[in-house]
């Protein structure tokens, strides 16, 4: 696909995050797995891969705005449009070696997501979209699953750990949804998950507690390769500033929503 000069610029900062952050993946194996020790070294990972994405990204756009994990918010002279980051989703996969890990590039304009890269170092595919010109990964057109049985169907979430107060809700979500599907994955990346989503890998995707990191990218993706995403909430609301969201293709996504939703 030709992408516009913005999509461009976003592939090659995430293509250079990426070779930084692969770097250091090789190296994790290597640490103690003292868990100060490991977790100081992913977050240096982290910090490093934001400030190559935030050079490369504000050095070729200077007057855009700026939203990401370590870094927290720039306001830009064009108040319109700005960057939305996470330049390592899956960092707990990360710390374990686990090669499942992202680099997350979204640029929003007047509130919309127009752009989306989610950059799978490890396996090196590149997930892409922009408004209106479909979603790729790498030279391949993506689309979302065609199952319409949920029985037949799997989904994808995030579980809440470390006491975070979602669990009960997570807890009933999964009750309600595992009778009625194939599968339910756990796989580390909110990122990838709707990335997946979109390649039809998946064929839905909820989770509560997120952050606009975590989902930006994801939604512009999804609705591009044919599916569905909203609030997870109401279906009225706003993704990014919910918190929560739900995708699926469109043959079972209002099924997946009204289990979700009861």
């Amino acid at each position: 696909m030709v992408g516009s000069a913005n999509l461009n610029i976003m592939l090659k900062a995430a293509r250079k995050a990426g070779r930084s952050l692969v770097k250091d993946f090789r190296e994790v194996e290597n640490l103690q797995v003292s868990m100060k020790g490991a977790g100081d070294f992913v977050s240096k990972a982290d910090i490093s891969a934001e400030a190559i994405l935030k050079e490369e990204l504000l050095g070729a756009r200077p007057t855009y705005g700026w939203l990401a994990e370590e870094g927290g918010a720039i306001e830009g002279q064009d108040p319109t449009r700005r960057w939305i980051v996470d330049p390592l989703d899956g960092t707990t996969n990360f710390l374990h070696g686990l090669p499942h890990w992202a680099v997350s590039i979204a640029l929003e304009h007047k509130g919309q997501v127009v752009a989306g890269v989610i950059f799978d170092v490890a396996k090196d595919e590149m997930f892409l979209a922009e408004k209106g010109q479909g979603a790729w990964i790498n030279e391949r057109r993506l689309r979302v699953s065609g199952r319409s049985r949920m029985i037949e169907s799997i989904f994808a979430t995030g579980l809440p750990f470390g006491g975070r107060p979602d669990l009960p809700a997570t807890l009933k979500d999964l009750a309600r949804l595992l009778p009625s599907c194939a599968g339910v994955r756990r796989w580390g990346s909110a990122a990838l998950d709707m990335a997946y989503v979109a390649a039809g890998r998946y064929d839905g995707f909820w989770e509560r507690g997120l952050h606009p990191w975590d989902m930006a990218a994801g939604i512009v993706i999804v609705r591009e390769a044919g599916g569905l995403a909203e609030s997870l909430r109401d279906p009225r609301g706003h993704i990014l500033e919910d918190g929560e969201v739900i995708c699926a293709n469109a043959a079972i996504f209002e099924h997946f929503a009204r289990l979700m939703r009861n």
